[in-house]
């Protein structure tokens, strides 16, 4: 147990915060990035990656600049600081250039075109605006002076809406597969532009809302999509080399 500050007379204690982090609910989160990163570190020494001095002593100067330590007095004094030597920034490092050598080889090119090319339907995309209110009634008016006036949607958005996206006019911009309920999802994903959807009870059954379709965008391997792409095949890999480990939160 180590004391890390103190009030008056109450010292608070690495338990303490620990504690903390476990009831605000902050823990968890926590360690499953430590243990991602942990897991790159294993991956990387198996796989016979190298970290070499110029590498090390690179970043480490990349971090001293960040940080405003000029001089190697000024490194020293800040680690002290923290409770922490010389020996502890090198190992953060080393496992920080781990990390970094692994993900980049996980998430390369070759592996974002592949898993592109095997899940393009994944990654189409459509451009929709709604309008949500709180009664079928109401939903199924609306729609009723849609049909007849399709360009007033924006005006009927701000005017009716209760969707943070009233102002506006009930754009929600581009949405993939697997981002909407699924009943919704596929009539959505099957409409044409300009197509008037709904209404759609929200899942208590307490609102209603109404798509317009504005554009279609198949599936094309953009900056956005790579991206994507390449936290999709990351997430798999960690997820996979978790399974090879025994990994318990304590």
């Amino acid at each position: 147990m180590t004391k890390l500050a103190k009030i008056d007379d109450e010292v608070i204690t690495s338990d303490d915060f620990i504690k903390l982090l476990k009831l605000t609910g902050r823990y968890d989160s926590l360690m499953e990035d430590i243990l991602k990163d942990k897991l790159t570190v294993h991956a990387g020494i198996r796989q016979g990656i190298s970290i070499n001095p110029e590498e090390l002593q690179e970043r480490a100067d990349q971090l001293r600049r960040v940080w405003g330590l000029h001089r190697a007095a000024d490194t020293n004094k800040w680690l002290d600081a923290k409770g922490l030597s010389l020996e502890d920034l090198e190992n953060f490092i080393t496992e920080m250039l781990y990390h970094e050598k692994v993900m980049d080889q996980v998430g390369d090119d070759a592996a974002i075109e592949a898993y592109f090319n095997l899940n393009s339907p994944k990654f189409d995309s459509m451009e929709v605006s709604h309008i949500l209110v709180d009664s079928e009634g109401k939903a199924r008016e609306l729609m009723a002076i849609l049909e007849d006036d399709p360009e007033s949607f924006p005006d009927m958005a701000r005017e009716h809406s209760l969707a943070d996206t009233k102002d506006e006019g009930g754009y929600i911009g581009k949405v993939l597969r697997g981002s909407m309920q699924p009943d919704v999802e596929g009539k959505v994903f099957n409409a044409s532009v300009e197509d008037m959807l709904g209404p759609f009870p929200s899942p208590d059954g307490n609102l209603f809302e109404i798509f317009v379709v504005n554009a279609k965008a198949p599936a094309r391997l953009d900056e956005e999509t790579i991206d994507e792409v390449r936290r999709i095949v990351r997430d798999e890999w960690l997820a996979a080399r978790a399974k090879e480990h025994g990994i318990e939160l304590l």
